[in-house]
């Protein structure tokens, strides 16, 4: 009997979060006042608005606004929202929050990882119930590492990430994926599809009509194997998985309406 997806390092998180903060601070330091109201390639955002999305992420995380998010209908509206209330907020205000908010976040999870609060499932809008170590320490990786290398680039050289980010960014994706599988079972998924990320932070994952779980002595039907860089850009549907360095073998036709439902938001 396979096992469900294996519990996260939350220490590896915590590190992991402390260097996308580290990567985003650097990357705006860096930017002009035209590139900061620059639109960024997250549609209708500019890169300001992606610092404060950011910024209002983490703050969510440890005041009464995170309750709102938890039992929101559509996570992307809950993202909108307080986009809309800082779109004129100036760049020291947006920086502010930003700077103030993810290190009382990073603080929180260091907290929280050495505590049993760490393994209570928590709901988060239509993603569904993650334990709290993984949400805070995996969403907000996810949003740091992927905003920033798929959406605010500003077509300047992508920044650097290693095995240890990889991995806390791919965690967080496949929990979320995981769930929404089982939410919204793919037809036929009961014969297996496993997905193979290589390269930094990468791994095998199997999905069935259940959700995610660890390999077994088992057989799939669909095998997925990709670069652990590109899932970032393709799972999120930011691009297609048809354009991306994806190979499949076995099923093709179960392997391609799996690929075509994964959209971690």
């Amino acid at each position: 009997m396979s096992k469900r997806l294996p519990a996260a390092d939350l220490p590896n998180m915590a590190a992991a979060l402390r260097a996308e903060r580290a990567e985003i601070l650097s990357f705006t330091s860096s930017l002009t006042d035209d590139e900061w109201s620059a639109p960024s390639d997250a549609a209708g955002w500019r890169i300001a608005d992606v610092v404060a999305h950011i910024g209002a992420t983490a703050r969510s995380f440890y005041t009464p606004a995170g309750l709102r998010t938890s039992f929101a209908a559509s996570l992307e509206q809950a993202n909108e929202d307080p986009v809309d209330r800082r779109r004129h907020w100036s760049r020291a205000k947006v920086m502010a929050e930003y700077q103030r908010a993810s290190w009382r976040a990073t603080t929180l999870l260091d907290v929280v990882r050495r505590t049993p609060a760490a393994r209570v499932r928590v709901p988060m809008a239509e993603l569904g119930r993650h334990p709290l170590g993984l949400m805070i320490g995996g969403a907000l990786v996810f949003d740091h590492h992927t905003h920033l290398r798929h959406d605010m680039a500003l077509g300047r050289p992508v920044p650097p990430t290693d095995a240890d980010r990889m991995r806390a960014v791919l965690t967080w994706m496949i929990a979320v994926l995981s769930n929404q599988v089982a939410q919204a079972p793919v037809a036929g998924l009961d014969a297996r599809v496993a997905l193979t990320l290589t390269g930094p932070g990468g791994a095998t994952w199997w999905f069935d009509e259940a959700g995610g779980l660890a390999p077994s002595d088992g057989t799939v039907a669909a095998h997925v194997t990709a670069p652990a860089l590109t899932f970032p850009d393709w799972g999120t549907q930011r691009s297609s998985w048809r354009d991306r360095d994806v190979t499949v073998t076995g099923d093709s036709e179960l392997a391609a309406r799996f690929l075509d439902a994964v959209n971690v938001i």
